[in-house]
């Protein structure tokens, strides 16, 4: 859900108000926004004010993520193969992506990932570099991912879809779209916490149903649960895995198709380095100091550009 532009401004500056001054400002936005859930708008100004957090603690609790990464692992090596491209959704700051991408230990793994905030983005390439982990990074909206049908093998998130409650149905079908064999969800599970979790998660929006969100949409759920490695009860990692059929003939398929995706227009987008290029429709998305700025909001009308 969109903000006017008006109001945008009037929220940058109330959030950052109340976050310097130690308040929530996810909870500030709820309580002084025209619509009272989280709103990309919202959802984006906090992650921006949080850049750099994420490494900090990744940092101070070296032992907990790699604990955490490994799980991770875990759950996604079954679904991988060589040369497939991994996604991760909601990258933050790459903490996750980078120690997944070690673990897995397979150097013709394609990792890739996004977030709506460029900062944290800026934060992980930085964090990549000194991990020493290759890995495509650009901001991207989950609901508008830039890249085609079924051209990432394997798509994962941890904890990113959990600020869209409501939009349950919205979130997994889009990563159905992307995803060519398997749909990881390492999300908090509503249905599976203490009343006092529920509490809350209800509190902050959360995502719920996940699982019955899916069977809705008919996708095979392999796996659901919790997740014995978890840093707060009160917001209980657990994991949605969904499957999709495929034949013999489609294995090592997604090398073979096209990438980039327009978010505005769905049609193909190449990357020309200073700028990703819809030509069909005329339109450039831009590269801000090395990271593609690749929202629908970033749309250029440039025909005239090449």
């Amino acid at each position: 859900m969109k903000t006017d532009l008006q109001e945008f401004g009037q929220i940058i500056v109330g959030m950052r108000t109340a976050y310097a001054s130690g308040e929530n400002a996810m909870a500030w936005a709820r309580a002084n926004c025209t619509h009272n859930n989280n709103t990309i708008d919202t959802t984006l100004i906090a992650y921006d004010l949080q850049a750099g957090s994420y490494v900090a603690g990744a940092r101070r609790n070296s032992q907990y993520r790699l604990k955490w990464c490994g799980q991770l692992a875990e759950l996604l090596r079954p679904y991988i193969e060589p040369g497939d491209r991994i996604l991760e959704v909601g990258v933050g700051e790459a903490t996750t992506l980078t120690g997944v991408t070690q673990l897995i230990q397979r150097q013709d793994v394609y990792a890739f990932g996004f977030d709506v905030s460029w900062s944290r983005i800026k934060v992980a390439k930085q964090w990549a570099t000194e991990k020493s982990v290759v890995a495509n990074l650009f901001v991207g909206d989950l609901f508008r991912i830039p890249m085609a049908d079924e051209s990432i093998d394997v798509v994962y998130s941890a904890h990113s879809l959990e600020p869209n409650g409501g939009r349950e149905k919205e979130a997994i079908a889009e990563l159905l779209r992307v995803a060519r064999k398997a749909v990881v969800l390492v999300e908090p599970i509503y249905e599976l916490a203490s009343a006092e979790a529920q509490q809350r998660m209800a509190a902050h929006g959360y995502v719920r149903g996940l699982k019955q969100v899916a069977e809705q949409l008919g996708v095979r759920v392999a796996e659901y649960g919790l997740l014995p490695i978890s840093d707060n009860p009160l917001n209980p990692s657990g994991v949605v895995v969904l499957t999709k059929p495929r034949s013999e003939s489609e294995k090592n398929k997604s090398a073979g198709i096209e990438l980039w995706q327009c978010p505005l227009t769905a049609t193909g987008m190449v990357n020309l380095e200073d700028i990703f290029f819809a030509e069909q429709v005329g339109i450039a998305y831009p590269v801000l100091r090395g990271i593609p700025l690749l929202r629908a909001e970033h749309a250029v009308v440039a025909s005239k550009i090449l």
